[in-house]
């Protein structure tokens, strides 16, 4: 698979039925790995397949759908460029893989993760980040609460941009010249933040007959 990219999970229904939930994951894990998926769930109290997935035991079996998917991966990306990846919850899946995969192959210029949260203890891969932000220098991580006080950032994922905390951080400054914005996640978060992006930045979203430097998967 190409980092990016998702794969769906199943499991018989409830009391035995026949009818087999599934939901599309993305996956964590580098793609050099072979020996296992990695995926990034929470769990949703009352729903029909993560409650399942959180009894299995080592050795169950678990249903992969046959084929990798999706289009939300670097290929429309150009080298060189700063990569600002913004997401919220597990919308941090994707870019997790991107890192691992092509953090030491010199495709981009840097790498920014900003990943939203309410509380601290949802920000899933923190130590991971912490670690990969410290021992490579273009690789960094900013992390941000809503409903939190705690030592780091507290707002909105875009009042990374609107106090300066990105620039202050990175050194970078945001241009369609220079930057790429990958969004996954709530899909409120990304209608409002590609909004802001537009008119702050000048920046476009992309396609294949114009391209532009706003990439987004929405979880739902």
């Amino acid at each position: 698979f190409k980092p990016g990219q998702y794969g769906e999970l199943a499991l018989p229904g409830e009391n035995g039925s026949e009818k087999i939930e599934r939901r599309a994951y993305s996956i964590a894990s580098t793609s050099s790995c072979k020996d296992y998926l990695e995926f990034y769930i929470v769990l949703v109290k009352g729903g029909t397949l993560t409650e399942n997935l959180w009894n299995l035991e080592v050795g169950d079996s678990l249903w992969l759908g046959t084929k990798i998917k999706g289009k939300f991966t670097l290929d429309n990306v150009p080298h060189g460029k700063d990569i600002i990846a913004i997401a919220t919850g597990t919308g941090l899946a994707p870019f997790l893989s991107m890192i691992e995969t092509y953090k030491n192959d010199n495709i981009w210029n840097s790498f920014t993760v900003i990943h939203g949260a309410r509380y601290k203890r949802d920000l899933g891969y923190e130590s991971k980040l912490l670690e990969l932000s410290e021992n490579n220098k273009n690789i960094f991580y900013i992390p941000t609460l809503t409903r939190e006080d705690w030592e780091g950032h507290k707002g909105r994922v875009d009042t990374i941009f609107k106090d300066g905390t990105y620039s202050n951080i990175t050194s970078h400054n945001i241009t369609p010249d220079n930057s790429q914005i990958l969004l996954c996640g709530n899909p409120d978060m990304i209608d409002s933040t590609t909004e802001f992006l537009q008119s702050e930045y000048n920046l476009k979203i992309h396609s294949k007959k114009d391209p532009g430097q706003i990439h987004f998967e929405r979880y739902w």
